[in-house]
């Protein structure tokens, strides 16, 4: 069952555009992407976030966000829904999985790829794991900052 928003058939309101980031288990990249989406794009998108399969939401992404002042904890780990991914007007893949394994989308829906690493793959110690964690966080948030400024 789509979270996608509806609008009555024949409206002239079409809403705001749908960005759709999309990784491999939608637990945590996407989900950071999700929660700064909502930050710096919520006033001009609908902003959603999915995995090829749902590994559930990890604890550190929601430490890591609760960080920077974002409360992701209530967000769902999901799969890519078709319909939220055919009528979106970005899809953006952030792990090379997903950009490999995402179904095609029709001919209006820009796809982008920003790859970013995997911080549940982080190795070392408890303190290196977790600066991984830190570090693709802020590069997200830099990069959706940057999508708000320039719109690509």
């Amino acid at each position: 069952m789509s979270n996608l928003k509806r609008y009555p058939e024949g409206s002239s309101c079409h809403g705001p555009k749908i960005i759709y980031f999309l990784c491999t288990g939608n637990s945590c990249r996407s989900q950071m992407a999700e929660g700064f989406g909502k930050k710096y794009l919520g006033d001009k998108y609908d902003v959603y976030s999915a995995g090829i399969e749902a590994h559930g939401l990890n604890p550190n992404a929601v430490k890591a966000m609760a960080e920077k002042g974002i409360d992701i904890s209530k967000q769902t780990s999901d799969v890519i829904d078709p319909e939220i991914l055919n009528n979106a007007d970005y899809v953006i893949t952030l792990c090379g999985d997903a950009n490999d394994k995402c179904p095609i989308t029709p001919p209006h829906v820009v796809r982008l790829h920003w790859g970013f690493d995997d911080p549940a793959k982080a190795t070392g110690t408890e303190a290196e794991k977790w600066n991984v964690f830190q570090r693709v966080r802020d590069q997200i948030e830099a990069r959706i900052q940057q999508f708000a400024a320039e719109g690509k």
